[in-house]
C-alpha cells in the first residue's frame, strides 16, 4: 500500500485548507505558516528558498520594482479603489443623512415579538444598553488574545485584505499576532469566524428576541439528513480602517451586532424595489470596485455603533461597514417569519448573481420546507378552533408557496431537490398549504363580514417601502467599492422552552435576567404560530 506524501518542515500530508509555497531550490512544498511566508506576500517573491536552501543558495529573491513603490491612488486619472487608504480617508470625510431618521431605539426590555409586530421589523433597531436583551457576553476587557484562547490558535480562518478587497486564509494565532503588532503593512479584517462549535460559544448567548424568532433555533429538527446551519454566533475582529462593501446578508437574513470593544460605522440603504434593482446591477458591473453604491441611491444613512451598543438590521437592508478604530464585536444571522417575502427576494437575487455557495445561507431551501410544514400544521390547528393566524404569516405563507412551486417545476427540480427534506412530500405540502391559505382567508372574511382578501401586507408585516425619487444627473463620484464578502455543525437538540432558559455562568458582564415573555404569552404564539 502506497504511503501518503508528506511535505514541509512539519512532514504532514497536503492540506487544501492551508497556503503552501514551493521552494525553487529543492522543489519541496512548505506551509506558509511553518516558514513565515503569508499568502498575500508570496506574490512579491520571485525565487523562494526554504530555510535549508537558504544556506546553499542565499535568501529568497524578491521581484524587482521599476522605481519607488507608488500607491494606486496617486496615479493621475486612476479611479480610487474600494478599500484603499484614499478611499477610507474620503469616506471618513463625507457627510451622510443620519440614521436617526429611520432608527427605532427601544430599551432591551421593550424589544419583544409584540413590539416588532406593532412597529414592524422594517427599519434598523439600535439598543443603547444590553441590559434587558437577555444576551450574555464576555466582559469588555475581553480581547482578541482571549478569542484565540477559547477558539484555538491553529484554527484556519478566512481573512479579508481590505486594501485588495481579497480573501486569504491564515491561522487565528497569526491574525491575533498581527492585531497586537506595533507595525501593520496592511489592513486585515475578520467577519466570518462562526464559533458555535468552540468553547467560546459557552460565553456568548444570542439576544432573547433572536432566539424566539429564529427559524433554525425553533424549527430545525433534532435529526436531519442535512447539516444544521451554523450562522448564529460570529466573532468579528477588525483593524482600524477595515471596510466591508455594500451587501445584503445571505438569504435575506436579519442580523444582530454588538460592539464589545471599539466602534463600527454602518452605511444603510432601504430595500425598496428601485434600490434592490440598482444593487443587483451594481453587484454584476465590471467596475463595481470603482463605484460607491451609496451614491447611486436617494438616501444612504450613516449609523455609528459604539462600544456597548447593539444593532438589529432587518431583512433585505443593503449595508456597508467601516471600522474607524480597532474593534471586537459579536453578531449573528437569523431567518424569521416577520418578512418571509423579502427573505425569498434576497435569496433569488443571490441566485441571479450566481453567488458562491460559501457566501449563501447554508441549506436555505431546506429551512423553508420545514417552515412550510410548520405553517401548515399551525393553520390547521387554528382553523379547527375558529381562529385565524396573524396576517403577516398568511402573507409569508403565500410567498413560500409560490417559491415551493418555482423550485419544484420539472425543468429546474434537479437544481433544488437535494435541499428537500426526506420527511417532506413537496407536491402534497404545496397543495395542502395553498388550500389552508384559502380556508383561512374564507374564515376571516366570514368573521369580519367583508369581501376581498384581508391578507396583503398587514399590521405586523413591514409595509411595502416606497421607491424614493431618483436623483437628477446620475450618481456622483466617491470612494469606489467592490463586492464584499458577507458580514456572512452537527445537529443540535431542540432548544429549551423560553421560560426554562438560563443564562450561562461567567465570565460575563451580563447579569441573569428574567425572561418577560412566558410560554403562555400570546406574542410567543405569534412568533411561532400567529394566533389571534
Amino acid at each position: 500500500m502506497a504511503s501518503v506524501p508528506v511535505y514541509c518542515l512539519c512532514r504532514l500530508p497536503y492540506d487544501v485548507t492551508r497556503f503552501m509555497i514551493e521552494c525553487d531550490g529543492c522543489q519541496d512544498w512548505f506551509h506558509g505558516s511553518c516558514v513565515g511566508v503569508e499568502e498575500e506576500a508570496a506574490a512579491e517573491i520571485d525565487l523562494y528558498h526554504c530555510p535549508q536552501c537558504e544556506v546553499l543558495h542565499g535568501p529568497s529573491v524578491m521581484k524587482r520594482r521599476r522605481g519607488p513603490p507608488k500607491p494606486p491612488e496617486a496615479e493621475p486619472g486612476r479611479p480610487v479603489r474600494t478599500g484603499s487608504a484614499q478611499f477610507v480617508r474620503e469616506l471618513r470625510g463625507r457627510t451622510f443623512p443620519s440614521a436617526d431618521e429611520v432608527l427605532l431605539r427601544p430599551s432591551g426590555a421593550q424589544l419583544t415579538v409584540e413590539y416588532l409586530e406593532e412597529k414592524t421589523f422594517s427599519v434598523p433597531i439600535l439598543v443603547a444598553r444590553k441590559e434587558g436583551l437577555g444576551m450574555t457576553l464576555p466582559p469588555p476587557t475581553f480581547t482578541p488574545r482571549d478569542v484565540e484562547h477559547y477558539v484555538g490558535a491553529e484554527k484556519i480562518i478566512d481573512v479579508i485584505d481590505v486594501g485588495r478587497q481579497a480573501d486569504c486564509r491564515m491561522r487565528l494565532g497569526d491574525f491575533v499576532a498581527y492585531l497586537g503588532g506595533a507595525r501593520r503593512d496592511r489592513v486585515l479584517n475578520v467577519i466570518s469566524l462562526e464559533f458555535s462549535d468552540t468553547r467560546l460559544s459557552n460565553l456568548v448567548e444570542t439576544p432573547r428576541i433572536v432566539r424566539k424568532l429564529s427559524w433554525v433555533e425553533n424549527l430545525w429538527p433534532g435529526e436531519s439528513a442535512c447539516e444544521r446551519p451554523s450562522v448564529q454566533k460570529y466573532c468579528l475582529m477588525g483593524a482600524r480602517d477595515s471596510y466591508t462593501d455594500f451587501h445584503i446578508d445571505f438569504g435575506g437574513t436579519s442580523v444582530w451586532y454588538h460592539v464589545l470593544r471599539g466602534e463600527k460605522i454602518f452605511y444603510l440603504v432601504r430595500p425598496t424595489a428601485a434600490n434592490l434593482a440598482l444593487f443587483e446591477a451594481w453587484s454584476s458591473s465590471r467596475n463595481q470596485g470603482e463605484l460607491f453604491f451609496g451614491d447611486q441611491v436617494d438616501r444612504c444613512y450613516r449609523c455609528p455603533l459604539r462600544q456597548g451598543q447593539t444593532l438589529f438590521i432587518p431583512t433585505g437592508w443593503i449595508h456597508a461597514v467601516l471600522t474607524p478604530v480597532d474593534c471586537l464585536a459579536f453578531g449573528g444571522n437569523f431567518l424569521h417569519s416577520l418578512n418571509i417575502d423579502m427573505q425569498l427576494k434576497a435569496y433569488e437575487i443571490e441566485r441571479r448573481l450566481s453567488t458562491a455557495d460559501l457566501f449563501k445561507f447554508p441549506n436555505f431551501e431546506t429551512v423553508c420546507w420545514y417552515v412550510g410544514r410548520h405553517l401548515l400544521d399551525t393553520f390547521r390547528g387554528l382553523r379547527e378552533n375558529r381562529r385565524h393566524p396573524a396576517a403577516y404569516l398568511v402573507h409569508g405563507a403565500k410567498a413560500l408557496t409560490a417559491a415551493f412551486r418555482a423550485w419544484t417545476r420539472k425543468e429546474v427540480l434537479g437544481e433544488h431537490e437535494h435541499e428537500i427534506p426526506e420527511t417532506v412530500r413537496p407536491g402534497q405540502l404545496v397543495k395542502e398549504l395553498a388550500k389552508e391559505i384559502r380556508l383561512v382567508e374564507d374564515l376571516f372574511q366570514q368573521s369580519a363580514g367583508k369581501s376581498g382578501s384581508p391578507f396583503g401586507p398587514p399590521r405586523g408585516v413591514p409595509p411595502p417601502l416606497k421607491d424614493p425619487p431618483q436623483k437628477k444627473g446620475g450618481p456622483g463620484k466617491l470612494p469606489p467599492t467592490p463586492r464584499p464578502p458577507d458580514e456572512g455543525g452537527t445537529p443540535k437538540p431542540p432548544p429549551a422552552p423560553p421560560d426554562e432558559d438560563e443564562e450561562p455562568d461567567p465570565p460575563s458582564s451580563s447579569p441573569e435576567e428574567t425572561d418577560p415573555d412566558s410560554e403562555g404569552d400570546p406574542q410567543i404564539l405569534l412568533a411561532n404560530g400567529g394566533a389571534r
